[in-house]
């Protein structure tokens, strides 16, 4: 595939989502470096959207490493229960986070961000291996369309996963 995408000249989220989830289907297809493929997922996030932070934390041991990512340096670390990324994966479910400064524990990795949405990555056994993390320098910028787009985004890593 070409490392180029094709985005609608719209606003509108949900839309763009839409035209991007192919592009991302066929910008991993065949490639099996999971690196590789997470790196351009955040790339390709951030491009669409231009989200103040994109990226993942992946499972290591007992708590979450940085891993791909694009935007500002980013908090290494984060144990398991821990800000928004920890507690998503601890409970195994997106949290959406209107603002960063009402959430009980939050880790500011950045003073910029305001909002939030953290999204769990399943193995194809059902556990948590990495959590999607998207961050906006704007206070209350995802909505359910955000939640339902990423968790097809995860959907897609769990794809790309070993067996």
């Amino acid at each position: 595939m070409a490392e180029t995408l094709i985005l609608p000249e719209t606003a509108n989220r949900r839309e763009i989502y839409e035209s991007l989830l192919p592009q991302l289907q066929a910008l991993t297809d065949g490639e099996p470096d999971v690196t590789a493929n997470l790196a351009n997922i955040s790339a390709a996030l951030k491009e669409a959207f231009s989200f103040f932070w994109v990226g993942f934390y992946l499972k290591k041991e007992d708590q979450l490493v940085l891993g791909p990512f694009q935007g500002p340096i980013a908090c290494t670390r984060i144990h398991f229960g821990k800000g928004v990324c920890g507690t998503s994966y601890a409970r195994k479910e997106t949290i959406l986070v209107p603002d960063v400064e009402q959430f009980p524990g939050h880790i500011a990795c950045s003073s910029l961000s305001k909002s939030e949405v953290v999204v769990p990555v399943f193995d194809r056994q059902g556990e948590v291996v990495m959590v999607l993390d998207v961050d906006s320098d704007q206070l209350n910028d995802f909505s359910e369309v955000d939640v339902q787009q990423l968790e097809k985004v995860a959907a897609l890593i769990t794809s790309l996963l070993p067996h």
